[in-house]
């Protein structure tokens, strides 16, 4: 038994937060499940049972933040899982947490590596509330109470080149000028902002807007899809999936059904 439901935040966070995800597995084997990069960061709480990573062979933390991956990561569950995830956009975590979001890319932080008090206290009552709705609101409350303009201008700036990027721009020189900084100072403020470069974030956007064409038509010639996502040709995409996903292009429509995180 499965259950999974996504769940839109307050209007005063939608800037912030693209939405909650909640799921819920009671299973007697063993699952796996296999997760690509987003270009988003999440907040997870587990509630039962832990995901284990296969790669490092090691139990998910009980509350972390998820850094900026850059490959794919093979998951392994049973027994009863209860999920809840904060689902930031790529600007979001900076309103919330006041770290350079580059020193968290790959890792898995806890309330004790954050030295935070507050989101260790969260931790603890969503543990006990058995309410879906109750937890999201203690969440809510969790992130408005914290709510800072920590660095503004740069926040603004960064908004504008996300902005830019969703729209398909990819020239890092224009995305510079749009911030109104240097490139080496853009690449420095937009680290510490999104959790990656900003070649590192438009690697990771375009396999999202390929896995995006893919969920809308699985069909699309390879050269097409290449070439519509701005690949330099066919093989470079496919070196790029199989960086993100383990998977050729063809391999992946043959073993997942496409989806885009980012986009849909």
């Amino acid at each position: 038994m499965e259950e999974f439901k996504i769940i839109s935040p307050t209007s005063l966070l939608l800037p912030y937060i693209k939405h909650y995800w909640l799921l819920k597995s009671v299973v007697d084997s063993t699952t796996l499940t296999r997760t690509v990069p987003t270009g988003m960061m999440s907040l997870i709480f587990h509630r039962e049972n832990r995901l284990l990573s296969i790669c490092d062979n090691e139990f998910h933390p009980r509350t972390f933040l998820s850094g900026q991956e850059r490959t794919f990561v093979d998951l392994q569950y049973n027994g009863r899982v209860n999920m809840i995830s904060v689902v930031f956009h790529p600007v979001g975590v900076r309103a919330f947490f006041n770290l350079p979001m580059n020193k968290a890319a790959g890792l898995r932080l806890t309330a004790g590596d954050l030295e935070d008090k507050e989101l260790l206290a969260l931790e603890n009552s969503l543990t006990s509330t058995e309410d879906d709705r109750r937890c999201i609101f203690l969440i809510e409350q969790f992130l408005l109470k914290r709510f800072t303009l920590f660095a503004e201008h740069n926040l603004k700036r960064i908004e504008t080149t996300i902005q830019l990027i969703n729209s398909g721009q990819t020239d890092i020189t224009c995305l510079a000028d749009s911030a109104c900084l240097s490139t080496k100072q853009f690449s420095r403020v937009f680290s510490e902002h999104i959790g990656a470069n900003p070649k590192e974030f438009l690697r990771t956007i375009r396999f999202q807007r390929a896995l995006h064409i893919l969920e809308n038509n699985r069909h699309i010639p390879l050269t097409a899809l290449a070439y519509e996502c701005g690949y330099f040709d066919q093989s470079h995409m496919i070196k790029e999936f199989k960086t993100f996903s383990g998977y050729t292009p063809s391999e992946y429509i043959a073993n997942c059904q496409p989806f885009s995180d980012y986009f849909s």
